[in-house]
């Protein structure tokens, strides 16, 4: 059965380090990716963009291809954005042999022991963590514990079951963060080559970046 895949955060602004990790997911899972912006993230600072402007730079940045979609389930829903939440949500809409599977990075992937109901994220979903050469997290002991029973050695053993496994994708090391472009337009600068080309072309959009934040 054709996986669900889901990328979460706050897409604050998205930009192409997000979206070509997410690409490649897609093509390793044979996948759509769901990009899902997070309304009150849990574990950081609230965004700069509100949801309705963050909402319409993912549509500017996703127009022309379908691999890739806009979730917004987590911009309706009121409280912190618990993964756990999402995934039970999905599942509710599935069937129970439907793969799904969470993208992480690797910084993110090695916190999980932090996020609410972490171990039940392996009931609900696969999970795929978005290596980058020469990059390796230390996992705390209880987490390595957990996922070694669980590793996975190739994508189509995520595409045979529902949840429960964990891979590793080396994915393309774009070194780009959304901290680094809102600190770009802050200082009137031009982000050129970090954002997708629509992005550019509809200044607009970026206008709340462009003043500078306190």
């Amino acid at each position: 059965m054709k996986p669900i895949a889901i990328l979460g955060g706050t897409f604050d602004p998205v930009h192409l380090g997000h979206l070509r990790v997410a690409w490649e997911a897609a093509e390793a899972l044979g996948a759509q990716v769901h990009l899902m912006p997070a309304n009150m993230p849990p574990h950081r600072a609230a965004p700069v963009a509100d949801a309705r402007q963050r909402v319409r730079l993912l549509e500017a940045a996703l127009v022309g291809q379908d691999r890739l979609v806009l979730d917004t389930r987590e911009l309706r829903r009121d409280g912190p954005s618990y993964t756990v939440d999402t995934l039970r949500e999905l599942r509710a809409e599935t069937s129970v042999l439907q793969p799904l599977v969470l993208l992480l990075g690797t910084d993110a992937f090695a916190g999980l022991t932090t996020w609410h109901e972490w171990r039940m994220l392996f009931d609900l979903a696969h999970i795929m963590v978005l290596t980058r050469p020469g990059h390796v997290a230390a996992l705390p002991r209880e987490l390595a514990a957990e996922i070694t029973p669980r590793r996975a050695t190739a994508a189509q053993e995520l595409r045979e079951s529902a949840a429960g496994k964990v891979l590793d994708l080396p994915v393309t090391p774009l070194e780009i963060s959304a901290s680094s472009v809102r600190t770009l337009l802050a200082n009137g600068r031009e982000p050129r080559w970090l954002l997708p080309d629509a992005l550019s072309a509809h200044a607009e959009l970026l206008a709340p970046y462009r003043q500078r934040q306190p």
